[in-house]
């Protein structure tokens, strides 16, 4: 078969299997795994597991890295260091440790099926500590879980996998050759990783917001995306030939370009090669899988698989909790990352390579990694059911929890449910009141909550996110639900529980500024209100009244921006200090356009220009120092100045337009 042939295979069969299990309700990734085992090698043997198809679907694990280090910035990782280094380490070490000693083990009581001395045990330690970074991540981004508690513990123990991936390669072939110059090995490799790590975070930081400025500068959305592969393939090639695996290098660009003001364009963009990649990916993995094999040996690949997953689950929920995790929030990260991982594959055929593990071993613990690999995506789905009869305390607190959300809110209906009880949310609860609007607020702080409840306030502990707390606060007889706390990612998730159980309840949502005011809109928000934004009416209509302008076309002006939903106030003239600021406030922006004597718009209308068709307003229109109507039937002239409002990109689009 030729490079077309594959292809075409491949995609056809994604196709057939991805509409299937989405009809079936099962994650889309499961389709992935289910075709690549269908058509592989061990299958029908439609396909190959060929060198080119593995790198290629490589690339999906290093794009998926890439956009979950977009969600992560470098303060924010470097506040995640402790768990990094300490929870993450300590699971790689505790992993690989514990391996030796039911490998040695296992050894002296089953000698036919296993014998292996202390370093394949080693290496099979390594293998098993690696998790699936592609199918976790994924998982977590669809449930809205990275920015969770178990998700950043879960994240970073994946961080220090990859990183852990460097020395376990260099171990394993040293520790087969009983190399005498390990150290010296470790110390060049380990130096020489630091060295890009540290060019990376340091001088890239520096660089990459001005590099990314001289891109957009040239107006051009190919050179946009080109310069969006290089970066991110060119970071990953910087870190594989450091030794570091691809994927760090992509998440380290990617959180690199979080701290700029083009990280949302970037997530758009790269969402296609992404996703088409990542499924790739996931087929070769199921391309793996000897189903003749596991039938033959069913009993030795069932211990295989139950034994590590059970024994990996244990290691890193206890880990979790000793690192100041609660008991739900350690079991959730235990079940995240029980699973066997990509590197675990590497580090196995590495292993089997040096003929340090017997051929057949190797084959049965890869297809019960792969097993486990299928697996986990149903555990992660089921993680809540699971955690509740695993923990008593949380099953205790979560029912009590929900009696009291059901019990507080079973009279009423037509009542408001305020998620979060802070500020914002107490000050909307007395308006409420003194209207004589019944309420039901949801807050995690037991502290508030009890004295909030004993001045009399309507308020139970519960996460709004968890469709059983909004089921309990009673959301299908609401009138409305509010979303107090400037969370975009907590709001999302609640949005998408709302259109899932009562698609027809206004929901009003708080936000920081404009930035995600058009992704809450789209996911169901009827209203968002943008604090920056209000702070600024308000602050312009104590001065216009101040200045002796009537307080009745004060309110008028007020109302009319709130009416077109701040439309007239998205947008602002962006100087040099503003990139400082980070991508919050540059999401829509003001920019002046000079018609110079070859301008394209000069003789036309706005109208037969059609600006409108690229995202962007008109704002406003000065010839010399006078202001015109923005009647689409001006004729544009030399020397005129048009304000268009927009993204960066459609700004760009519009100036192209007006200009050539």
């Amino acid at each position: 078969m030729n490079a077309l042939d594959i292809t075409l295979l491949l995609l056809a069969a994604s196709v057939l299997g991805v509409v299937a299990f989405r009809m079936l309700q099962l994650p889309p990734m499961l389709g992935y795994l289910v075709v690549g085992i269908l058509i592989g090698p061990f299958g029908l043997g439609l396909a190959q597991n060929s060198k080119t198809t593995e790198e290629l679907a490589e690339f999906g694990v290093v794009f998926l890295m890439f956009s979950i280090g977009l969600e992560f910035s470098l303060s924010k990782l470097m506040s995640m260091r402790n768990t990094v280094f300490g929870l993450g380490l300590a699971q790689v070490v505790l992993t690989i440790a514990t391996s030796i000693g039911f490998g040695l083990a296992a050894s002296y009581w089953l000698p036919h099926y296993f014998h292996i001395g202390w370093e394949a045990a080693f290496a099979l330690g390594g293998a098993l500590a690696m998790s699936s970074t592609a199918i976790v991540s994924k998982m977590l981004t669809e449930k809205l879980e990275l920015e969770s508690p178990h998700g950043r513990k879960i994240i970073s123990v994946l961080l220090f996998q990859d990183l852990a991936v460097v020395p376990l390669l260099i171990l394993v072939p040293a520790l087969a050759s009983k190399s005498g110059d390990l150290i010296e090995t470790l110390a060049w490799a380990s130096g020489k990783a630091a060295l890009i790590l540290f060019l990376l975070l340091y001088l890239g930081q520096k660089i990459i917001r001005s590099w990314f400025s001289v891109v957009v500068k040239r107006r051009s959305q190919e050179l946009f995306m080109l310069n969006l592969l290089l970066i991110t393939l060119g970071a990953a090639w910087l870190t594989e030939h450091a030794g570091l695996s691809m994927a760090l290098g992509a998440f380290v660009a990617g959180m690199l370009i979080s701290e700029t003001e083009y990280k949302h364009q970037v997530e758009e963009d790269i969402k296609p090669f992404r996703d088409v990649l990542l499924g790739l990916f996931f087929i070769t993995i199921g391309m793996l899988l000897n189903l003749r094999l596991v039938s033959e040996h069913l009993g030795l690949v069932s211990i295989l698989l139950i034994g590590p997953v059970l024994l990996k689950f244990a290691l890193i929920a206890g880990l979790a909790r000793l690192f100041g995790g609660t008991t739900s929030v350690a079991l959730r990260t235990g079940l995240g990352l029980a699973q066997a991982g990509e590197f675990g594959f590497v580090l196995l055929n590495q292993a089997g390579g040096l003929h340090m593990i017997d051929p057949l071993l190797v084959q049965l613990i890869l297809a019960s990694m792969v097993l486990s690999m299928l697996a986990s995506p149903f555990i992660l789905a089921k993680s809540d059911a699971i955690v509740m009869k695993l923990s008593a305390n949380e099953w205790m607190m979560q029912s009590l929890a929900l009696t009291q959300i059901a019990s507080r809110s079973m009279s009423t209906k037509k009542h408001v449910i305020i998620a979060g009880f802070g500020r914002s949310g107490q000050s909307l609860a007395r308006l409420l009141a003194e209207e004589k609007f019944d309420y039901h607020a949801l807050d995690l702080d037991p502290d508030r909550i009890r004295e909030a409840q004993a001045a009399g306030a309507n308020v139970s502990y519960g996460d709004a996110g968890r469709r059983e707390s909004l089921v309990a606060a009673g959301i299908k007889r609401a009138a409305a639900l509010v979303v107090t706390y400037t969370d975009t990612p907590s709001a999302l998730k609640i949005l998408h529980l709302v259109q899932e159980l009562n698609p027809s309840l206004p929901v009003i949502v708080r936000s920081h500024d404009d930035t995600d005011l058009n992704k809450l809109r789209e996911a169901g928000a009827t209203e968002v209100v943008p604090e920056l934004m209000e702070g600024s009416l308000m602050l312009a209509s104590h001065a216009l009244v101040q200045l002796g302008v009537p307080l009745r076309r004060v309110v008028h002006r007020v109302q009319a921006a709130r009416d077109e939903r701040y439309e007239s106030l998205r947008g602002f003239f962006h100087g040099a200090s503003d990139l400082a600021d980070g991508p919050e406030n540059m999401q829509i922006r003001l920019h002046t356009v000079f018609l110079t004597e070859r301008a394209k718009a000069i003789g036309k209308t706005l109208n037969e220009l059609e600006l409108a068709n690229l995202d962007v307003d008109v704002s406003a229109v000065r010839r010399g120092t006078n202001r015109l109507d923005q009647s689409r039937e001006i004729i544009l002239q030399e020397a005129d100045v048009v304000v268009v409002r927009g993204t960066a990109e459609a700004v760009a689009r519009a100036e192209l337009r007006l200009l050539k």
